[in-house]
């Protein structure tokens, strides 16, 4: 049995650690490596808090790190990092580039590269590097990472035996890293339709960290499917009012719809419009996913819907982009022959990369 912090107090630890380094590092005397452990920091709260604020004030943080120190690879990596959190492919492989060029551990970019390749759905590049990794320095992290890529590109029965080694290789006391990889297992059993083993693992999840958003709102997602209407609403309801990520609203919309609650429906509805618009116009590539499948569902614009996944289709060729492409197309359809059939749709919580 693996003994970890309490995600409570894990929390609290991270916000102290940006507290602290909040004032250093953005003074002018601050050393690099204190800025990007600051974007580093700011990064994790915001994957696990589902907080878009804390991945942008990371973006901001790097960019000005590059303007800063334009000869120094590590602010080219975190660069890389932000990027890639904004499904920013493209210009994430230019930084790692020019990292590379710079002098960056060839490990390290190989890693970012990888994280890269995979969010692009070029999984056999991905899993090269991966695997290579592994093989190197078999340790939680490696074969975590080549765990989830496994999920990700389908194959089940070798993820679960990475999952395991990965497992039995931690030696950390912290419970965010294993809150995060069964995370991404129970998005991967939702994927295969295995509603009841994903709820295993996002409980999971959430039991390591009670403050993990992604991993409760794809666990109401679950229990919306099971026909637990009222645990679902219940576990979305404080999220939909605390985060800046519109997935909870919009998904709180749906089931309310579902159940019968068209004004309380309304009014998530709009919200979650409203913010979708926003987060679009300043990040299509993050948001062009999420923001269709809301218009797919709740939000009932399929034409709009088709628009956006085009976008996201034409930004990263994943079978998951296909798929939601697929059904833009079939629903833009069915709306221009007057057949349109309103119903919740799945949505896909999280604003990343590594999630999603």
């Amino acid at each position: 049995m693996i003994v970890v912090t309490h995600g409570a107090i894990a929390l609290r630890n991270l916000q102290a650690q940006i507290d602290g380094l909040e004032p250093v590092a953005v003074s002018p005397e601050a050393r690099i490596a204190e800025r990007v452990q600051l974007i580093e920091l700011l990064a994790l709260r915001g994957l696990i808090l589902g907080s878009v604020a804390d991945y942008e004030r990371a973006q901001e943080l790097a960019h000005e790190l590059v303007r800063n120190a334009t000869t120094q690879a590590p602010a080219f990596l975190a660069r890389a990092c932000t990027r890639a959190l904004f499904h920013r492919f493209a210009d994430a492989l230019d930084d790692l580039d020019v990292a590379e060029r710079l002098g960056a551990n060839a490990e390290t970019v190989d890693r970012e590269h990888a994280a890269v390749l995979q969010g692009l759905g070029r999984y056999a590049e991905a899993s090269a590097i991966r695997e290579e990794d592994a093989r190197r320095c078999p340790s939680f992290e490696s074969l975590g990472a080549l765990a989830t890529l496994c999920a990700e590109s389908g194959d089940t029965e070798r993820a679960l035996r990475m999952h395991a080694e990965s497992v039995r290789r931690y030696r950390g006391v912290s419970p965010l890293p294993l809150a995060v990889l069964d995370f991404q297992f129970g998005v991967m059993w939702m994927h295969h339709g295995e509603l009841d083993r994903a709820r295993d693992h996002l409980i999971a999840a959430h039991h390591y960290v009670p403050a993990y958003a992604a991993a409760q709102g794809h666990l109401a997602e679950v229990e919306a499917e099971l026909g637990n209407t009222e645990t679902a609403i219940v576990l979305l309801h404080p999220l939909a009012l605390s985060s800046d990520d519109p997935d909870y609203a919009a998904q709180l919309a749906s089931i309310l719809a579902d159940a019968g609650g068209t004004e309380d429906s309304s009014y998530w509805r709009q919200l979650a419009a409203a913010r979708y618009d926003k987060l679009v116009a300043l990040h299509p590539e993050a948001f062009a996913d999420h923001a269709a499948e809301f218009w797919l569902g709740a939000g009932a614009d399929p034409a709009k819907a088709l628009r956006l996944a085009r976008v996201n289709f034409a930004n990263r060729r994943t079978p998951r982009a296909q798929a939601l492409l697929s059904r833009a197309v079939a629903a833009d359809a069915m709306d221009h022959k007057g057949g349109r059939q309103p119903g919740r749709e799945t949505a896909y919580f999280g604003v990343t990369a590594l999630e999603s």
